[in-house]
């Protein structure tokens, strides 16, 4: 079901299915919003019998603009908050990209409210002075009223090449989600990733299960990037996605599905359960 909700001063537009456990939260990415997860999310309620909650972050979607940067952290407290509001005291939390880094902001201040973390094509990394001068060329664009750049480049990279013919309404939709996506709400996130701090540190002591999820031909984290990061954590579950490049539980759900089910029926206080829930 989804609807709207004040959480601290930002309008906040957000899905919950209000029913199983645990609660499975799923963060999206980088021009992305919560109709990103709506597939996946069914597919994980069928799989798990989970609960799944997931929202506009703000500045996505049609939830609220707040300020000129919209820091991890700020993204981060306001899920604390939406969580807050609908009593729930723990989740398994699922960052795609973007989404990965306000999950590990979450884990940094909030890690008593997690069962689980799993980063979809995301990393603990900062940005490297490249990655950060590429995200203040995209402020500029659209700030030149360019943003249509990134909706015909943006969201095509992030599917492998031989997905993309397959999923080409798919990424259609996505390009329009781009240009649906409110100027100051782009350059907002763009700056707070900008500011974003390293959390490896954070990453390799947090006291709960961690899973990584990547895409063997994804170009925005290429294969030996991804095995260099998952080499300096080996305490993290790691999985490969052979067939997708960064949209890994839309270019292979069933895989994604059956890798993320695995995880969370693995973690601590998870019992078995039956794994079908009445059709929606």
């Amino acid at each position: 079901m989804e609807q709207f909700t004040l959480v601290g001063d930002t309008a906040l537009h957000y899905a919950d299915s209000q029913r199983g456990e645990p609660c499975v939260v799923l963060l999206h990415g980088y021009l992305e919003s919560l109709d990103v997860w709506d597939d996946f999310s069914l597919l994980l309620r069928k799989a798990g019998g989970y609960r799944t909650v997931s929202l506009d972050l703000p500045g996505h979607g049609i939830s609220e603009v707040v300020g000129q940067i919209h820091t991890m952290d700020f993204l981060a407290l306001t899920v604390k908050q939406l969580l807050d509001k609908l009593n729930i005291e723990k989740c398994v939390m699922v960052g795609h990209s973007m989404g990965g880094y306000a999950a590990l902001a979450f884990a940094e201040h909030y890690p008593e409210r997690l069962r689980g973390l799993a980063l979809f094509h995301s990393t603990p990394n900062a940005d490297t002075p490249e990655k950060a001068e590429n995200r203040r060329r995209e402020i500029e664009m659209v700030k030149a009223g360019r943003k249509e750049l990134l909706s015909r480049v943006n969201p095509e990279k992030g599917f492998s090449v031989e997905n993309r013919k397959r999923l080409s309404d798919l990424i259609e939709s996505l390009s329009l989600q781009v240009m649906l996506t409110e100027d100051e709400g782009i350059t907002a996130v763009l700056e707070g990733m900008i500011a974003r701090k390293d959390q490896q540190e954070m990453f390799l002591k947090l006291p709960v299960p961690e899973l990584f999820v990547f895409g063997k031909q994804d170009e925005y984290i290429p294969t030996e990037a991804a095995e260099a990061i998952a080499a300096r954590h080996p305490q993290a579950r790691l999985a490969w996605l052979e067939h997708s490049g960064h949209m890994g539980f839309e270019e292979e759900p069933q895989e994604a599905c059956r890798i993320l089910t695995e995880f969370i029926d693995s973690l601590p206080g998870v019992a078995s359960r039956a794994k079908e829930l009445p059709a929606e």
